[in-house]
């Protein structure tokens, strides 16, 4: 197949797979296929679709980061892997920007081909995916802005639909996009046959897509002509509108191609039990699970031991510091635990264990009263900010590699095994400068030990 250009679209947030996903680490993030994050997977299927140096991540400013953490796992990729939106516009803008990024900095002519696909959906069978973005790619060389239709399975209100027309070829021409229905509409699509579950994955020409934008979306034109840098410098000026509103419900060259592959896009834990291989009990197990007399249930666990007797149609998920158990066909209800515990300022659903920096990354492994104890991670030639804190003192132990550290007007080198203490209010900064991962386990003490409590002096991220 000819390479294609990709767009990945990381920047969205939800709670929807509480307890594991958070506001600070939405469910693109989570480990949930045999220890790759759904969004690792997704840059996997696109790296097979031609060059890595082809595609482009868009996020946001919230978890740029993380993005960029994520995909050096797989690969080594530059900072500007990832194209950071300064602020949430919906995907119509993001793209636009996706794509003057794409032209800017990996090559793409007017003439290029570019696949759009979200972060967080669950593809297996890779010929038949890469089957459909090839017929879509024709499609897309034709004129058309080419979408993929997810062939239904059952009545489900929980997705928009796409009504098609007789095959054109590899692909059919939509006759229209229909909004999530109501239960009764669904079992008539699924009757009637020629209607698909949208799948939110996209295929056109760089051209094709722009000249469409600038179109429907004149703000954008002006900005487009200008080029990504001033496309970026007045992105926070844009309407904020998704890609279907702006561009695809309102021309008519849009051509649909049926993705054949098993796909799903987890919108729940039962969604997650449906589309998982089972054992011979009918359970689905994940992480280190131990279950005996146990039938027909989902159990997570991304850290500890879980261990289940007799267990019967139940949806057990474990995280380090919040456990959900539910029985099957009752995880849309998840929602009402999170409002709940929103409404009472609880951690527990905005925060998560783990967390992403642009020079690295920390897992907390335990706090208590007046104390935390957090894995970090810095990458090789990273620093973190010149800093001091107000409230706490700090700890580190290196596990792994070499740390410079400062503090004060001493800079030191500290080896494996070996420690530094960093009294508060003391100005320190910590730095990689090895080729090696630098991992170190660090004690916080005091009588506010959150992470606000920072005053940066210098920062090389513009903090």
């Amino acid at each position: 197949m000819e390479p294609v250009f990709t767009l990945v679209l990381a920047g969205g947030s939800g709670t929807r797979l509480w307890p594991l996903s958070r506001e600070e680490f939405p469910k693109q993030f989570l480990r949930i296929e045999e220890g790759c994050s759904l969004y690792q997977c997704t840059l996997r299927r696109a790296f097979a679709l031609g060059d890595p140096a082809r595609t482009k991540v868009l996020s946001s400013v919230r978890f740029g980061a993380m993005a960029l953490l994520q995909a050096r796992e797989l690969l080594d990729v530059p900072q500007s892997f990832v194209v950071e939106e300064p602020c949430p516009k919906n995907t119509a803008p993001a793209i636009a920007l996706g794509l003057l990024a794409l032209m800017e900095e990996c090559g793409a002519t007017r003439e290029g081909v570019v696949f759009v696909c979200p972060s967080d959906h669950i593809i297996y069978g890779p010929e038949l995916f890469q089957d459909a973005v090839r017929a879509a790619a024709a499609a897309a060389r034709s004129g058309n802005v080419c979408v993929f239709g997810i062939p239904p399975t059952r009545p489900d209100t929980g997705f928009g639909y796409v009504r098609a027309g007789e095959p054109c070829g590899e692909w059919r021409m939509v006759e229209r996009f229909v909004e999530k229905p109501s239960l009764e509409k669904a079992r008539e699509y699924l009757d009637e046959g020629g209607f698909f579950w949208n799948g939110g994955m996209f295929v056109f020409t760089v051209g094709t897509m722009l000249d469409a934008l600038s179109k429907y979306l004149p703000e954008t034109a002006p900005l487009i002509e200008k080029g990504y840098g001033s496309f970026l410098e007045a992105f926070a000026s844009l309407p904020s509108i998704s890609i279907d509103y702006a561009v695809l419900e309102r021309i008519t060259n849009v051509a649909l191609v049926p993705l054949e592959a098993p796909w799903t896009d987890i919108g729940s834990w039962d969604a997650l039990y449906e589309f998982s291989d089972k054992d011979s009990e009918g359970n689905v197990k994940k992480g280190r699970i131990v279950a005996e007399g146990c039938a027909d249930s989902l159990f997570l666990s991304t850290k500890r031991l879980v261990a289940a007797v007799d267990v019967r149609d139940f949806l057990i998920v474990d995280s380090p510091d919040a456990l959900l158990i539910a029985p099957r066909g009752s995880s849309q209800k998840v929602r009402a635990i999170v409002d709940r515990l929103k409404a009472e300022n609880a951690v527990e659903v905005v925060r998560s264990p783990e967390g992403a920096r642009p020079w690295g990354g920390y897992e907390l492994l335990h706090q208590g009263e007046r104390f935390a104890i957090k894995r970090v991670t810095v990458l090789p030639g990273k620093r973190l900010s010149l800093q001091y804190h107000h409230h706490r003192s700090e700890h580190w132990v290196v596990v792994r590699g070499t740390a410079k550290v400062t503090i004060g007007a001493e800079e030191r080198f500290v080896h494996e095994g070996e420690s530094v203490f960093i009294p508060k209010h003391s100005v320190h900064r910590l730095e990689n400068p090895g080729k090696v991962m630098l991992e170190l386990v660090e004690v916080r003490g005091g009588e506010y030990i959150e992470e606000d409590d920072i005053v940066r002096i210098e920062d090389d991220y513009g903090r």
